[in-house]
């Protein structure tokens, strides 16, 4: 995750890398949950995509949280069609390091994850987390429906509240619609569970975001 490469100013469209048409073969069944991580996914189970900085320690995150049926690693929210990882480096796909979650909405909400999601991670430092700098390290909520979106920007605008009074600055995370969810490589999925001493970069603001657990449906 240690490349001096990074690029800070989001490519244009049409600089982008052209990628290629062939998909990255994914693993059958999650490391640590065992379940699948394409679809089809079990009916009425919703999906969740972000990005919150490098996503070894993101995935992590959400494959811990009860109600979540499987997580997986990959590229959203750029141009460049199946990128591979280095491509993502280069700063030249305009995609994110992001987390896609799948969870059973009658055991958990989207805004518990949202929670999860704001409190795990520094949605004010742009293009950047700690020491991971660059466009694919951005903040980001894909949402996939016009609910999303709208509990999406009331947990920012809830969350930003607090932030400011804790001195923190404006939350820079962008909130769009999902575009393809490109997986990532066999080797980054369930990263730091075949790995446990890995690079974890994540890190919280200390803030508690007031969505998410009051929100969330009883077990």
């Amino acid at each position: 995750m240690f490349s001096f490469r990074h690029k800070t100013a989001m490519v244009d469209p049409a600089q982008a890398l052209p990628g290629r048409e062939r998909r990255m073969a994914v693993p059958p069944q999650h490391f640590v949950l065992g379940t699948p991580l394409e679809p089809p996914f079990p009916e009425g189970y919703e999906r969740a995509i972000v990005g919150m900085g490098c996503f070894w320690g993101a995935e992590r995150v959400f494959w811990q949280a009860p109600g979540v049926y499987t997580t997986a690693v990959g590229y959203a929210g750029g141009f460049t069609p199946n990128p591979t990882y280095e491509e993502v480096c280069s700063g030249r796909t305009g995609h994110t390091e992001a987390v896609l979650v799948v969870f059973d909405p009658s055991v958990t909400s989207y805004a518990e994850i949202l929670r999860l999601f704001w409190e795990n991670h520094d949605p004010t430092q742009g293009l950047r987390q700690g020491n991971d700098v660059g466009t694919q390290y951005r903040s980001a909520i894909l949402w996939t429906g016009e609910q999303q979106r709208a509990v999406a920007e009331a947990s920012q605008a809830a969350y930003a509240e607090r932030l400011r009074a804790a001195g923190y600055p404006e939350i820079t995370t962008e909130i769009e619609p999902a575009g393809e969810f490109y997986y990532a490589e066999d080797y980054h999925q369930q990263y730091l569970a075949k790995n446990p001493n890995g690079y974890c970069g994540l890190g919280g603001t200390g803030v508690s975001c007031p969505v998410g657990l009051s929100s969330a449906p009883a077990a």
